[in-house]
């Protein structure tokens, strides 16, 4: 649907894995290679534990398309199979001859046979067993037999258990302390850090044929990052979505309106921690109460410390609520109301970005108006091809004559100013010119 809005081949954030979008960061590069070495050189029983949609599948998919050609995969995804079931799937994968009814000790002596000509042959077989947090211990204990299979030097079957974090939980129980015992090699695949998912987010919209600037903001990605909570599905269904409401809103950047309105149409929110779930719940609970108490001024006032509570703890999710029937939430605001809040939202930004500035620092010059409805229509003009969160807007006075000017970038030095002044879109401003920010300071001083 959106893909051609933004310049895409193909969906960036599908949760299907694909091994053409596996990103190495967030230490996945390192644990491949590391599985890859365990694998190809190492004995006993390999181990891979991280939570749901942490991308422990798409890891798995990716080491069966790297491992050499001497390397057989079987790939088990059945948590719930039972003990005697193991060895027949196994032999099911690997596409083994069997007479009809074959007994357990058939099937095993035929793996057995199986598995020593692919020794003699310089071969050895993996199996990937997914879901291991799933799996009865009994069979469990059924694929650590499995590793007894062996030459007087080697083992001639390789096990790898993919499990969520209850696997740890059940391999420290007693009855199947033998089989922890086997495991030589433990990975751990953690969170994504905030900019680890920047990188992601970048790294899979250009493996899906994206060339443009980042389309998402840092606000959005602050949001995106701490709802997701680091992990890899929650991040592709909130970009997903994402995506999907800038394309409704025809803008070809997304910010944290966007994020937003992906964590309302998702199941997220109910996992936030409980420290935010408790304001959320204080502050809706405390609303219900003036609505059933007649207080609707004492709403209003509510309304403001929720104001209040929002930018002291930094939670742009805690949203005060509005009075019933003052607002249709399903009208669509016009350009003018979407202009004015992306107005208001960079105003009240660029306040503490200037006054972290040095003196010397270097800014770019993109609009300088008394019109604000100029602004606006120029402003939404500027983030369908520029960073939002570089675009600044500064009120500033010039004599007697009040403006709103908009600002972008900061640079050290007028020559990377001037790079980059120079590569700005040809869109972005008619006029674009060099301000150093003590001047754009002694403009804010005139107008205060």
């Amino acid at each position: 649907m959106y893909y051609a809005h933004f310049g895409l081949k193909e969906p960036p954030f599908k949760i299907t894995p694909n091994t053409d979008f596996f990103f190495s960061g967030g230490n996945r590069g390192a644990v491949l290679e590391a599985l890859l070495y365990a694998i190809t050189s190492g004995e006993g029983i390999v181990k891979v534990v991280g939570e749901v949609g942490s991308g422990k599948t798409m890891l798995c998919r990716m080491l069966q398309t790297m491992l050499p050609a001497q390397v057989e995969s079987v790939y088990l995804a059945n948590p719930s199979m039972a003990p005697e079931d193991v060895v027949y799937a196994i032999a099911l994968e690997l596409q083994l001859e069997l007479p009809a009814n074959a007994e357990r000790l058939q099937v095993m002596q035929q793996l057995q046979r199986y598995l020593l000509e692919k020794h003699e042959a310089g071969q050895h077989v993996v199996v990937f067993v997914e879901e291991a947090q799933g799996m009865p211990l009994a069979t469990l204990e059924e694929i650590r037999l499995l590793t007894n299979l062996e030459t007087r030097h080697d083992k001639l079957l390789q096990i790898v258990l993919f499990g969520q974090p209850e696997l740890d939980e059940n391999l420290d129980q007693r009855q199947i302390r033998q089989l922890k015992e086997r495991i030589t090699h433990s990975f751990y695949l953690g969170p994504l850090r905030e900019n680890e998912i920047a990188e992601y987010l970048i790294f899979r919209l250009r493996a899906a044929g994206y060339f443009g600037p980042p389309l998402f903001t840092k606000s959005a990605i602050r949001l995106l990052a701490r709802t997701a909570q680091g992990l890899v599905r929650r991040v592709n269904i909130l970009a997903d979505k994402a995506l999907l409401s800038a394309f409704a809103g025809n803008v070809y950047q997304v910010d944290h309106k966007h994020v937003q309105a992906a964590i309302r149409d998702s199941e997220f929110a109910a996992e936030l921690p409980a420290s935010e779930r408790g304001l959320r719940r204080l502050f809706i609970g405390m609303s219900i109460v003036l609505l059933l108490t007649g207080g609707f001024a004492g709403l209003w006032l509510f309304q403001q410390q929720g104001d209040d509570l929002q930018v002291a703890t930094g939670n742009p999710s805690i949203v005060p609520l509005a009075e019933p029937g003052l607002v249709d939430e399903s009208r669509t605001p016009t350009p003018d109301e979407q202009g004015n809040t992306l107005l208001q939202n960079r105003l009240e930004d660029s306040t503490g970005w200037l006054e972290q500035q040095a003196e010397g620092n270097v800014t770019i010059q993109l609009v300088r108006s008394d019109d604000e409805d100029t602004v606006n229509q120029q402003l939404g003009q500027l983030t369908s091809t520029l960073e939002l969160d570089n675009i600044h807007a500064i009120r500033t006075k010039v004599g007697e004559k009040a403006f709103v000017t908009i600002l972008y970038g900061t640079y050290s030095n007028r020559q990377d100013a001037a790079m980059a002044l120079q590569s700005l879109p040809a869109a972005a401003a008619t006029a674009p010119q060099l301000r150093t920010i003590a001047g754009i300071r002694e403009e804010v001083k005139q107008h205060q």
